[in-house]
């Protein structure tokens, strides 16, 4: 599994950084706080991405790049 730090291949539905500027106070605001006990390898961005490429592409979560998180662990995360 590649952790965040270890993406490099941005996709056409990665957000720019101006974007999320705009939607990461937002989701801290609509967000639950969870209590971790392990922190993600994901970032809320990296899952955010995964998201919109599972919704553009229209695959299965078994069907997403390597590179982003898993759809299942994805929305978990959140």
């Amino acid at each position: 599994m590649l952790l965040s730090s270890e993406v490099t291949m941005p996709y056409s539905i990665s957000l720019t950084d101006a974007e999320w500027e705009v939607l990461e106070p937002l989701l801290v605001e609509i967000l639950a706080q969870k209590k971790r006990t392990k922190p993600s390898n994901w970032t809320k961005r990296d899952i955010i991405d995964s998201i919109f490429y599972q919704r553009k592409k229209g695959c299965n979560g078994e069907d997403l790049p390597k590179d982003l998180p898993p759809y299942k662990g994805g929305l978990l995360a959140l």
